[in-house]
C-alpha cells in the first residue's frame, strides 16, 4: 500500500509517538523510510516580539546555529536507535519553515505517506500556537497520517 514513508520529528514526545508508529508501519510494509527534522531560523525564535528590532551578531548566529545543528543531530540519533537497524534516511535541514519543508521533501523523494504527530489541540489553542501537522494536511498532495 505505502512503499515510500516520510517520518518527521522534532524530539518532542508527541513527535516520538508519530515515529514509533510510522516505524512500526513501515516495517510491517516492508517500506522506505525517510526520517525528517527541522530547525527553524534564529528569527522564528524571536518573531514573537522578544527580539523586536534585535539583529543577532555573527557569533549569536553561530551559537544558534551550533545549538540547532546539536539538537537536530540528537533527534537523529534518537530517530536511528528506534529504527532498530531498519533501511532508513536520516535528515536535518536548517533554518526552514518545517511544514513547508516536510511537503517539498515528501514530493520530492516520491513519498507516498506522511506520518506525523500532533498535539491535538483545536480551536483557540491550535490558532494560537498553530500546528505544522495542521498546515502539512492543508497541503493535501501526500496522505497524512497523524498520531494523537
Amino acid at each position: 500500500m505505502y512503499a515510500n514513508i516520510l517520518l518527521s520529528t522534532d524530539g518532542s514526545d508527541i513527535a516520538r509517538n508519530g515515529l514509533k508508529h510510522g516505524i512500526a508501519l513501515a516495517k510491517a510494509l516492508k517500506a522506505k523510510v525517510t526520517v525528517m527534522t527541522v530547525t527553524e531560523p534564529i528569527f522564528a525564535e524571536y518573531a514573537a516580539g522578544i527580539g523586536a528590532g534585535w539583529i543577532p551578531s555573527k557569533a549569536e548566529l553561530d551559537h544558534f546555529e551550533a545549538a540547532s545543528n546539536e539538537r537536530a543531530n540528537k533527534v537523529l540519533d534518537e530517530a536511528r536507535s528506534m529504527t532498530g537497524g531498519m533501511l532508513a534516511e536520516f535528515l536535518h535541514v536548517p533554518n526552514a519553515h518545517p511544514a513547508t519543508k516536510i511537503i517539498e521533501t515528501a514530493k520530492s523523494k516520491g513519498c507516498d505517506l506522511i506520518v506525523m504527530g500532533s498535539h491535538g489541540r483545536r480551536g483557540l489553542r491550535k490558532l494560537i500556537l498553530g500546528s505544522q501537522t495542521s498546515e502539512v494536511l492543508a497541503d493535501g498532495s501526500v496522505p497524512v497520517l497523524v498520531v494523537y
